[in-house]
């Protein structure tokens, strides 16, 4: 029984194929593109309005340098938003709760923020390893913090969004396998389990919208710090 539960995580095959990258590539598909007439339909103008307000609201803090990852950061955060909205649907497959995938996208995005800070201001993001008034004595130590906490930090990204997620899952496979069984012998236990597990979805939509959001939001302030 509880390999079962655990076999929703594991990457589809097909034919010996894993089929992660069409599970992944999908999601592109159900955007709406752009027309080339003045007036669009409501669908793009929602699509165009969203866009437009979390760009701004993400790129508020930053200076005019790091606007440049605005696209990345807008293409990156309706991927995760579309994948992890997908993965609520029954018989789907959510390529964000593999840690691999997520450290592949944390990886590559915090050390270019990295490169960035140490190209342009390598003073400045130095410095951040050891804050201003420090003892002196402190110094070797915090420098030995400072250092592991930002390595850590991909590494926080890719466990909290597979953490999440993955938690977000089982549980709602749990009450869900709960209520089935408690249907013949207990209905009016099996109905109030059902009325949770509704609640449950609605509360795991909404995480999945703030997990792809705080995924990006970080980064941003990871980028703040070095641009």
């Amino acid at each position: 029984m509880m390999s079962s539960f655990f076999d929703q995580f594991m990457t589809p095959v097909y034919l010996g194929i894993p089929l992660i990258a069409l599970a992944i590539s999908l999601p592109w598909i159900l955007f709406p593109t752009p027309q080339s007439r003045w007036l669009s339909n409501r669908l793009l103008t929602l699509q165009g309005w969203f866009i437009s307000r979390f760009a701004s609201q993400l790129l508020l803090p930053l200076s005019p340098g790091g606007h440049k990852w605005a696209i990345l950061f807008t293409s990156l955060m309706l991927f995760l938003l579309s994948i992890n909205m997908l993965g609520l649907l029954p018989y789907t497959f959510t390529p964000t709760t593999q840690l691999s995938l997520n450290m592949g996208l944390a990886m590559p995005l915090w050390l270019a923020t990295v490169i960035i800070g140490m190209r342009n201001q390598p003073t400045h993001a130095l410095g951040h390893l050891l804050p201003e008034g420090t003892p002196t004595p402190l110094i070797p130590v915090l420098i030995i913090i400072e250092t592991i906490s930002l390595f850590i930090r991909p590494l926080a990204l890719g466990v909290r969004l597979t953490a999440n997620l993955t938690a977000g899952h089982l549980l709602i496979q749990l009450i869900a396998t709960a209520a089935f069984v408690l249907l013949p012998l207990m209905p009016a236990v099996a109905i109030v389990t059902t009325m949770i597990l509704f609640l449950l979805t609605l509360l795991e939509v909404a995480v999945a919208m703030i997990q792809a959001y705080v995924f990006v939001l970080l980064l941003s302030l990871y980028l703040q710090e070095n641009v």
